[in-house]
């Protein structure tokens, strides 16, 4: 539900990297350096420009707290047990004994703080200082950030910063007053692009000119932190990540396994190299936009690789510090997702993988209506989908959405709007059977409890 940003800190020598980590909260692939032309992200746009920008990084899961939880442990969900929400009744949690990032870095040394959205359980795994702050003002968090850093003196940091932007708020997307210290930056209803998986409705225009306001206020949030990177004197030793924890909080997308969902931006500054260019072995790249399928399962793998901390031997992922500077590096070429909850009244376990043509996904409880976030379900998008009677959302039909068959394919490069599905067409029937022994790998490597067999196997 929140977008992040990740920021490593780490010198052109051998000492501890520092190690910051910034995370939006729902936010799509709307920004400039990703082609959204109404988009006003100038600092984003520029950390894009002076570091790599990922072309193909995929949530694993699009869910606020079980996206967290893959963000910070490096394990799918269903191995970590983190299914669903972790506040309030929701109470899930991921289970007593799991290794976490926090937990690994104050092993090794390092402070470990979190300013904002922390949304992730249980407390004793994660070991880090909670400061507490509205993730909607992105320059309060700075200045936390920089006392933190500050106060840290010689010692190594791991900063993360869990902004609350731009996740929809009790009424709207908090624009309803001005944030101390950011300039409010609005948008025309007209004017916004209006994804493939909603209808173009005045109710959804004005929905989204809320949202892309919102995701203005956290781009101010984002350059007041890379400020305080140039100010403390950290710019040249920090390794700086943007990435978001899932999808646009709207309809199809958000809690889905459609690219809607889980189709993010993850931006990667590398000082080393952008920024010390003559360094031994190093090239610059700042500019590079990097192909490669990559999957927040390997993010806890690139920090701890960044920091020199041995990662368990059993993390789902892998360090991107590798091919950082490559455009097309060969082998990352698929990822996998998963869905189970989000609160604990919506029971849907999904299971997906996706490689660069081609999009499965296994529905194990397809019988059940597809259920509803209550974010989504109250917002003017869906109310005037509901209300008007509407049978399409975009190009997908509205009984398409909400009950949907056992198996999905998709060819997403002659449909990116993942709006025909191709489980039932003779014509892809290799590929079906090439998709489903892939998902069935996974789930066993992965450990996952819901390993069902079907009348097909």
């Amino acid at each position: 539900m929140f977008p992040v940003l990740l920021v490593l800190a780490f010198a052109a020598d051998e000492r501890p990297r520092n190690v910051v980590m910034m995370i939006a909260d729902d936010l799509g692939l709307n920004l400039g350096c990703y082609g959204d032309r109404v988009a006003k992200t100038p600092h984003l746009d520029a950390l894009a420009k002076s570091g790599v920008r990922f072309s193909n990084a995929f949530a694993a899961v699009s869910s606020c707290s079980p996206s967290r939880s893959v963000i910070y442990t490096g394990l799918h969900t269903h191995t970590s047990g983190q299914y669903g929400l972790q506040h309030a009744a929701h109470n899930f949690n991921a289970r007593p004994g799991i290794i976490t990032l926090p937990g690994l870095l104050t092993k090794a040394g390092y402070r470990v703080g979190i300013i904002g959205k922390v949304h992730v359980g249980p407390s004793a795994i994660y070991p880090w200082e909670e400061l507490r702050s509205n993730g909607r003002n992105g320059v309060a968090m700075a200045k936390q950030a920089a006392k933190f850093i500050a106060d840290s003196g010689e010692k190594p940091f791991c900063l993360v910063l869990g902004y609350t932007d731009p996740h929809r708020a009790a009424k709207g997307f908090a624009n309803e007053k001005p944030w101390p210290g950011i300039e409010e930056v609005k948008y025309d209803p007209k004017t916004v692009p209006v994804p493939d998986h909603l209808p173009d409705t005045p109710e959804v225009r004005a929905d989204l000119a809320g949202y892309y306001q919102s995701v203005s206020r956290l781009d101010t949030g984002v350059g007041a932190m890379l400020d305080v990177l140039k100010k403390t004197g950290h710019e040249k030793d920090t390794l700086v990540m943007f990435l978001s924890d899932n999808g646009i909080p709207f309809p199809g997308a958000k809690t889905t396994v459609y690219d809607a969902g889980i189709h993010l931006p993850l931006i990667i500054r590398d000082p080393a190299v952008s920024m010390n260019p003559t360094a031994a072995g190093a090239v610059s790249k700042a500019g590079l936009t990097n192909n490669a399928l990559v999957s927040w399962v390997d993010l806890t793998p690139t920090i701890l690789d960044a920091a020199k901390v041995k990662a368990p031997a059993k993390l789902a992922g892998r360090s991107l510090l590798p091919i950082l500077n490559q455009e097309n590096p060969e082998g990352w070429d698929e990822v996998y997702a998963s869905h189970t909850f989000h609160e604990v009244t919506m029971y849907y376990p999904m299971r997906a993988v996706r490689t660069r043509q081609f999009k499965y996904i296994r529905n194990l409880a397809s019988p059940l209506p597809f259920p509803f976030a209550s974010d989504l379900f109250d917002s003017p998008s869906w109310q005037a989908i509901r209300t008007g009677g509407l049978k399409e959302m975009g190009k997908l039909r509205v009984a398409t959405f909400l009950h949907r068959p056992a198996e999905e394919l998709y060819d997403i490069q002659k449909d990116p709007a993942e709006s025909c599905n191709l489980a039932a067409d003779s014509a892809y029937s290799k590929t079906l059977l090439t998709m489903r022994a892939k998902i069935k790998a996974w789930q066993e490597k992965t450990a996952d409890p819901w390993l069902i067999k079907y009348e097909h196997e």
